[in-house]
């Protein structure tokens, strides 16, 4: 079947037009009417460095992880899904036969296709296909834009599950951009009290205070550590530590803001090998978690976000048609601190 796609046909350079994707349905699969699109970190970083670790961009590939639309068929053996539902994709499809799944922990199966990761296509075309299992119908109350955020949303979910958060419990996330927000309203939905969010960018820090319980602190201004110690009294630490920022620079910090006893979730990728003090984590009994993607939590967050106790709306700072595909990912390379999310509006209509 050919259907036109943005392609990235090598490192910076991108067209929309049309290729070759698979056309027909399988037994337990679903064919979708792509209506949204995020645009996300990854995609960027493949369009400016054809490369992320050991995957590297060797063939034309069609970019696009962060999808929502319209179910226009269903396979033989699909029960839980029908023709006019609308729908979010999880990106990731493992072997069901792996022994990571069989643990639960798909996420890390080493043969898992991941959309726009090469050599797999991603979904920035009018219609994919793609397993049942891992396509979850949207409520009437969550519009298409909010089900293109399911998926990095999914990640501050998987974060909120490693660290065992409890109810009441203090948080702090270093980094304000997208999945740091995504964090720290992962983190507000699932009983922190109150969240501390830091960064180097105002304008970051501002879409954070837009959000009650959100503390933001500028660490270019301000101690990190001295404004956690003050709020948990006596210098005890948060509960919860989540680094999304990626950057060498913050681990000392995280790991001091920490509380004896309790937790550093690693969230954020950095580009290159970082080191922390082994002895203070030892002397805290710190629990130290990691965070891939995410398994298993696409359905809570759904259910989160039609609740309203998650509200994605203000992280969406422009929207671009199809055909504009190119213009928003050149958008995106600027990095304009205000521009937590960038959506592409494939379908025609504007239904929800």
């Amino acid at each position: 079947m050919k259907a036109k796609a943005l392609v990235l046909e090598r490192q910076n350079e991108l067209a929309l037009r049309e290729i070759e994707l698979p056309g027909e349905v399988g037994p337990d699969e679903v064919r979708i009417s792509m209506h949204t699109v995020g645009i996300c970190g990854s995609d960027i970083h493949y369009y400016t460095h054809g490369r992320i670790g050991p995957f590297v961009v060797e063939a034309p590939m069609v970019l696009g992880h962060e999808g929502a639309g319209t179910v226009m068929e269903v396979g033989a053996n699909v029960k839980t899904l029908a023709p006019g539902d609308r729908v979010c994709m999880e990106p990731g499809i493992p072997d069901a036969t792996s022994r990571a799944s069989k643990l639960g922990m798909y996420n890390v199966d080493p043969a898992v296709r991941f959309w726009a990761t090469p050599p797999i296509h991603g979904c920035l075309t009018p219609e994919v296909i793609h397993p049942a299992a891992f396509t979850f119908k949207l409520p009437d109350s969550v519009s298409f834009a909010e089900g293109a955020m399911v998926e990095p949303f999914a990640v501050g979910m998987q974060a909120v599950v490693k660290a065992k958060l409890q109810p009441g419990d203090t948080c702090v996330v270093t980094g304000c951009g997208p999945i740091g927000l995504m964090v720290a309203l992962a983190a507000l939905a699932s009983g922190a009290s109150r969240v501390v969010i830091s960064d180097v960018v105002d304008d970051k820090l501002a879409i954070a205070a837009g959000y009650k319980g959100l503390i933001p602190v500028n660490v270019a201004h301000e101690s990190l550590t001295e404004r956690v110690a003050e709020l948990t009294g006596e210098g005890w630490g948060a509960d919860v530590v989540f680094e999304a920022s990626g950057s060498p620079r913050v681990y000392d910090d995280a790991l001091a803001c920490v509380r004896p006893g309790g937790v550093m979730v690693l969230v954020g990728m950095p580009v290159e090998k970082v080191s922390f003090d082994v002895v203070l984590a030892q002397t805290k009994e710190v629990r130290i978690e990691t965070v891939f993607r995410y398994a298993n939590v696409y359905d809570r967050a759904i259910e989160l976000i039609a609740s309203g106790k998650v509200n994605l709306k203000p992280l969406i700072a422009e929207t671009f048609d199809f055909d504009q595909s190119v213009a928003a990912f050149d958008r995106a390379t600027e990095a304009r601190p205000t521009d937590v999310k960038l959506q592409i509006r494939v379908a025609a209509d504007d239904r929800h």
